[in-house]
């Protein structure tokens, strides 16, 4: 739902452990931050109406070329060091972004997904397939809702990390 500041918290977190973090607003092209009030929620039929349509403007390209605008934007700043890699977390709709960030960005060192929808799909642009590409640790949290409705989705993820070799940790939660 944009930019929020639990989001904001879990960028000073991940930048506490000592990587450089971009907190962004992913409905930039639609919305400035904040694009909710505080306390909106997405069950709200109000709130799902209104965020809707900037969801639908993003889409797999829009993940990759922002992603690399963001990394572009980070490596520019003195306070960066290049040779260390980045960290990108991303809960819901951002778990899909994750996985593309991680799967076409060398620079990356570190993903998690935190109730992600669509991680694995059979769709040709699916986020999983870009696994064997990733050279990163990854982190996938399922939310136990979801495994209930797609329980073979962290079957899939795991066989296709596992495949490549890629440290995933995969868990589901309440």
């Amino acid at each position: 739902l944009g930019l929020r500041p639990a989001f904001r918290l879990m960028g000073e977190r991940l930048a506490k452990s000592g990587y450089a973090v971009l907190v962004v607003n992913p409905y930039y092209r639609s919305a400035r931050s904040p694009v909710i009030e505080p306390g909106a929620s997405f069950q709200d039929a109000e709130t799902r109406n209104m965020v809707m349509p900037y969801y639908s403007a993003l889409s797999a390209e829009t993940s990759v070329t922002d992603a690399k605008a963001y990394v572009s934007y980070l490596d520019a700043q003195n306070s960066v060091d290049v040779k260390r890699k980045i960290g990108t977390t991303g809960y819901c709709m951002g778990g899909p972004m994750v996985m593309r960030t991680v799967g076409t960005n060398s620079r990356m060192g570190a993903g998690g997904t935190f109730h992600g929808g669509g991680l694995a799909t059979d769709a040709p642009n699916s986020p999983h397939l870009l696994i064997p590409q990733m050279d990163a640790s990854m982190l996938i949290c399922v939310a136990a809702n979801d495994d209930e409705d797609a329980p073979e989705v962290k079957n899939i993820l795991r066989e296709a990390f596992a495949a490549e070799n890629v440290s995933a940790e995969i868990e589901v939660y309440e």
